[in-house]
């Protein structure tokens, strides 16, 4: 069977990635919008690209993986620009150092136009989340949860205590399963991470290893800046990883904590590291989209007179000596962001007038005062 990781572009020039074991047929439903979600409403659509996979697990991890792509990144790959894709791929702060990136063979490409085989650059493997000895099915399948969260499926299992599979680890999962339908089980740390050759230890505690230590950030980096797969161990919920396991890795990964408390669960572990290596994915960034341009001047004051001439005919502007400061307000308010008290208070009295509560008439006087009106700087109810 086969299945499609595929890109659209929407009617408002934003991109929309997918993947689907029936791509014709999907396309139709985007195009015909019973297909709910981000292009329904965004039609007309244009198909741009696609690229098929043996397994559905591999067409989600290439999803995920565009998802999160720049507008750059996304037209790089769609005009096959190899070259313009490897630069834009780069973080920026890595993007001088690191001169070339590896290429690999992807399977097929199809833009709509033609259909060949050709490379692709691909940036370092994610990395390995190993478990070693976790005791809770439920812990698992958090874990799991937190790794698809940041775009991580390649999960490993060393000697897990009641198991695999476990039952109790798909609920706790939330949807997270085709990391676990992927999930390998080991029976020690070294079978575990024979093929990786960076691997990490998370403790809280060096137990007498001299080994480097890194943040999760500074680890990040590092596997980004690869080569090479690397492979991160976590240890049992109640205890942490052993001395013996601790001295396999090669670096300590330890966050900073509150020295008086410093109890991590296994999938917040988990969520740290994955969340550092993600900000380098852009896995979490907005579609990029063109910013309109502001408006003329002419316009704006033309908005401004409009409201001014409703203000008049509401009787808003009471008393008559404070009518051009509270129109000056207006127009600040109108003409800038940040709105001060002051401002949102005079909004409301706005509001207020064009819906008819504040529509003044000349109240009574009483001993030469007006009776009944409020001043523009007292709060609203």
């Amino acid at each position: 069977m086969t299945f499609w990781t595929y890109i659209l572009r929407c009617a408002d020039g934003t991109y929309y990635t997918g993947h689907t074991d029936a791509l014709e047929r999907r396309i139709a439903q985007h195009h015909a919008g019973t297909y709910t979600g981000y292009t329904h409403d965004r039609r007309p659509l244009e198909f741009m690209w696609s690229q098929d996979f043996p397994t559905r697990a591999e067409a989600l991890e290439a999803e995920l993986r565009i998802k999160g792509w720049s507008r750059a990144k996304k037209e790089a790959l769609i005009a096959e620009n190899w070259d313009r894709l490897k630069i834009a791929a780069m973080p920026p702060s890595e993007r001088e150092a690191r001169t070339s990136a590896a290429l690999g063979n992807i399977p097929r490409l199809r833009s709509g136009r033609t259909e060949e085989r050709r490379t692709m650059p691909t940036t370092t493997p994610p990395p390995v989340i190993v478990l070693v000895r976790p005791q809770l099915g439920e812990n698992i399948g958090k874990a799991a949860r937190a790794m698809l969260n940041f775009g991580l499926l390649d999960l490993r299992l060393v000697a897990p205590r009641d198991g695999w599979p476990n039952p109790q680890a798909g609920p706790a999962a939330s949807g997270a399963d085709v990391v676990l339908e992927r999930a390998q089980v080991f029976d020690s740390v070294a079978a575990a991470v024979a093929d990786c050759p960076h691997v990490y230890a998370t403790t809280v505690r060096k137990r007498g290893i001299t080994k480097p230590v890194v943040t999760p950030d500074e680890a990040a980096r590092a596997i980004h800046a690869g080569p090479g797969r690397t492979a991160i161990l976590f240890g049992p919920e109640r205890s942490g990883l052993e001395t013996d396991d601790v001295a396999v890795a090669r670096t300590i990964i330890t966050v900073p904590i509150n020295p008086e408390f410093g109890s991590l669960n296994l999938a917040q572990a988990v969520i740290l590291v994955a969340y550092e290596w993600s900000k380098h994915e852009a896995l979490a960034q907005p579609p990029e989209t063109d910013l309109p341009e502001p408006a003329p001047q002419g316009e704006l004051d033309g908005m401004i007179a409009q409201l001014d001439a409703m203000l008049v005919d509401a009787n808003f502007y009471f008393p008559p000596a404070r009518t051009e400061t509270t129109r000056r307000t207006l127009r600040t308010l109108l003409t800038k962001p940040g709105w001060s008290s002051q401002e949102v208070r005079t909004v409301r009295g706005v509001l207020s007038a064009l819906r008819g509560a504040k529509a003044r008439r000349l109240p009574p006087v009483e001993g030469g005062e007006f009776v009944g009106d409020r001043d523009l700087d007292e709060p609203l109810p």
